[in-house]
């Protein structure tokens, strides 16, 4: 299906969960596509934390009407990575991995799928469901491309008897910071509010608070980095004092955006501020006839108001109207 000679039904960009749902929930209606995504099969997933496990139990995240069978209430990363390429199986979905798309345009009914270092595809659909874990939230601070500084978290194993900062009091931080001091690392979380973030996963809030009574996890509140050095960080708290903190390593788990310059390259208008591209709210429908957004990219830099429990309802709701979208009208009398 990457001959530029053929056309695709539906193209999908992006094959984490969300686009695996979508391509599943498209098949149930025998319609065919294909799934590009620049990296593996819910690549997303295979970046997160080794022994991560979601907020959500598996039901919740649960696509296409197939159970989630996890001895679990919540499932890990690797359970999920399992599931997720069970579903794409048992649909026979195809897919075009490795495959980065650079731009879409659209000429006369059909769309024009430019692939980096590839030949361009033609689809008659497009699904968008680009989630946005791929671009981290940069600081825009002096020696954040430095190599011993992170935006993904994935295990502790090379930090131990070192000293590891984290920027960032969310989920993955609170994760991050706990992991890493039961392997032997002196950690050091910079929070910019004056306690971690609420949305911090519950089970793991009394055992951070509890390490951090002990002394055993450093906390410093109302404070943000300015500038990353060799061996070192720079913060300041709001009164504008700064502090060099001693780090072999640090992570900047400050959160992910959208690719605003990949949404404009295929001919959508991302706001300036929030990144949300206008959308029909009942079909999710871009004002690009035939485009649908599809998932957490749809939510702009509110990354946390759209998950897999809510994104795979968006899948069925495209499917139904790209289903209702092909069938001829009806001619009464």
């Amino acid at each position: 299906m990457n001959a530029e000679d053929k056309i695709i039904p539906v193209a999908i960009i992006g094959g984490g969960p969300v686009g695996i749902a979508a391509g599943a929930e498209l098949k149930k209606k025998g319609i065919d596509s294909l799934i590009i995504e620049k990296g593996a099969v819910t690549e997303s997933i295979r970046r997160y934390p080794k022994r991560m496990k979601f907020f959500s139990t598996a039901e919740n995240i649960e696509i296409a009407g197939v159970p989630f069978a996890t001895g679990n209430v919540k499932a890990d990363r690797n359970e999920a990575m399992q599931y997720y390429r069970k579903v794409a199986a048992y649909f026979k979905l195809d897919f075009a991995l490795h495959t980065e798309v650079s731009g879409i345009r659209k000429e006369g009914d059909l769309f024009h799928i430019e692939i980096k270092d590839g030949p361009a595809l033609r689809a008659e659909k497009v699904i968008i469901a680009t989630g946005y874990f791929t671009k981290p939230r940069l600081l825009g601070i002096p020696g954040e491309e430095l190599p011993h500084v992170h935006h993904y978290y994935d295990e502790p194993y090379a930090h131990s008897f070192g000293k590891v900062v984290i920027v960032g009091a969310g989920n993955s931080g609170v994760e991050a910071a706990l992991e890493l001091y039961r392997h032997d690392v002196d950690v050091t979380i910079v929070a910019r509010g004056e306690d971690i973030k609420p949305t911090a996963k519950y089970w793991l809030v009394p055992d951070l608070k509890n390490r951090i009574k002990e002394g055993k996890i450093k906390l410093i509140t109302e404070s943000s980095a300015v500038s990353i050095e060799e061996g070192s960080i720079t913060i300041s708290n709001r009164s504008g004092e700064e502090t060099a903190l001693p780090a072999d390593a640090v992570y900047l788990l400050t959160g992910y955006l959208p690719d605003a310059s990949f949404l404009r390259n295929c001919g959508l208008k991302p706001d300036p501020e929030s990144l949300i591209v206008p959308f029909d709210e009942a079909s999710y429908e871009t004002d690009i006839e035939g485009m649908y957004l599809c998932g957490t990219v749809m939510a702009g830099v509110h990354t946390e108001k759209v998950f897999i429990e809510n994104g795979r309802d968006h899948a069925e709701i495209i499917a139904a109207h790209i289903e209702a979208a092909a069938k001829p009208m009806k001619v009464e009398g």
